[in-house]
């Protein structure tokens, strides 16, 4: 990767210093240990449940490395920021009412001292957020962090697969891709790669990288979409990228040529491939079992249907693994529901609607358009897959979408003297007699 590629992706440099009244002190450029931490964070949320490693690791050795990640990231965003200089943020104060209500439903302890150790885990994500938005400015330094780190997450996907095919596709999971170096599911694997298509792509759009470059990781991350046969994944890639380029369509004529193409191609495919389309979107099932979401729709009844005291339906029952009767739930709304009640579901709605309307107020642009993205792209996925009320990849989407949205610190600076002013003679002299 040369030429516009290198100065797209790598962190820009040095900004102009300054400040303004009432905001923190603009950075004169982005430490590189930002982005070690952006990475940090990223290897946190990956979990440590998930398909059989070629390599056995045991479960514990990966929650105690995905944890001391999220330590380490944590002291690091800290010695970065030791003045906690920090940007105000609406989506970072709405996760903290979320992470006071966390902490209240866990304080029962009706989901064990598992419920209090997540509060902590979410506590320290949250914090970790605080001080990086110290570095939110508008720009495009975390999306460059976020496609470089899951890039680098999804080329150990393709390592495994390269290394043993059948413990990267086994049965188990219908023949889907899976994590062989470490443990990930299909539709983790899938929405990495959705993600950094669709970012990489408005990027293309936006003439911050070149072509050749984008098409080294928009190609083999397609491969990988299309291997893990994640159906999620896919329709928010498609439908969060319509409503990313439709905000540029009336700017933009790369985005208008790449809209037309993509109707076209579209088009074609549907009327040529049909067949094979829906044979890959039904991956196998009845129709019966499509139609509930391949038992989503069971758990999610039965959830519904348990009885709640007064304070479960306010608060929930505290953080747990995502699950109900020993089965997941995949569905962010209803897990919020179990676990932080009717208060986070409202506090996840303000997260969702507060991004989406101030995108919707921003003039358009690249920052705008990539924000857009990545808001419908949780919002869609937020249907079928949890992740929205604990620390997760979802809230790192969120995150990076918020510091495309930050305003930048303009430099303050005293009004120049008016040179018209008339100074009288007796206020020239040095001393009045």
């Amino acid at each position: 990767m040369d030429g516009d590629l290198r100065r797209g992706w790598l962190p820009g440099g040095p900004e102009t210093a300054g400040t303004q009244p009432g905001a923190a002190p603009r950075p004169a450029g982005t430490p590189r240990i930002v982005g070690i931490v952006w990475g940090l964070l990223i290897l946190n949320t990956l979990g440590s449940a998930g398909a059989k490693t070629i390599i056995p690791l045991p479960r514990s050795l990966i929650q105690i490395a995905t944890m001391g990640a999220l330590v380490t990231a944590f002291a690091l965003a800290l010695a970065l920021n030791l003045r906690l200089r920090v940007r105000a943020s609406a989506y970072l104060f709405l996760l903290t009412l979320l992470l006071v209500s966390s902490v209240i439903s866990s304080a029962h302890l009706e989901s064990g001292f598992g419920a209090l150790f997540r509060c902590v885990r979410l506590a320290l994500f949250t914090g970790t957020l605080w001080l990086l938005s110290r570095w939110w400015d508008g720009g495009m330094t975390f999306v460059r962090h976020h496609i470089r780190m899951y890039f680098a997450v999804l080329g150990s996907v393709a390592a495994g697969l390269v290394a043993s095919p059948g413990a990267a596709m086994p049965d188990l999971y219908g023949g889907r891709l899976v994590g062989a170096l470490w443990p990930l599911t299909p539709p983790q694997i899938g929405q990495y790669a959705a993600v950094i298509i669709g970012l990489t792509v408005l990027l293309v759009l936006g003439r911050r990288t070149d072509r050749a470059g984008a098409a080294a990781v928009i190609v083999p991350s397609l491969v990988l979409l299309a291997l893990t046969h994640t159906r999620t994944a896919t329709l928010g890639l498609f439908t969060g990228l319509a409503l990313a380029i439709g905000s540029l369509i009336l700017t933009s004529a790369a985005a208008r040529r790449f809209f037309s193409w993509t109707v076209l191609c579209a088009v074609v495919a549907a009327v040529g491939f049909s067949s094979a389309l829906q044979a890959w979107f039904l991956r196998g099932q009845s129709q019966e079992n499509f139609s509930n979401l391949t038992g989503r729709a069971k758990v999610w009844d039965a959830l519904l249907a348990a009885p709640r005291t007064t304070s479960e339906q306010l608060f929930g029952v505290g953080l747990g693994d995502k699950s109900f009767g020993g089965l997941p739930i995949d569905n962010s709304w209803l897990a919020v529901y179990n676990e932080q009640g009717l208060v986070g579901i409202a506090l996840v709605a303000l997260i969702i609607i507060v991004l989406a309307g101030v995108a919707l107020l921003r003039p358009p642009s690249l920052p705008r358009a990539c924000a857009i993205f990545l808001i419908s792209y949780c919002a869609i996925a937020s249907y079928t897959e949890a992740g929205l009320g604990d620390a997760s990849p979802y809230l790192l989407h969120l995150a990076v979408a918020a510091s495309l949205l930050a305003t930048p610190a303009a430099t303050h600076l005293p009004p120049p003297a008016d040179p018209r002013r008339h100074i009288p003679s007796w206020a020239r002299r040095s001393e009045v007699t």
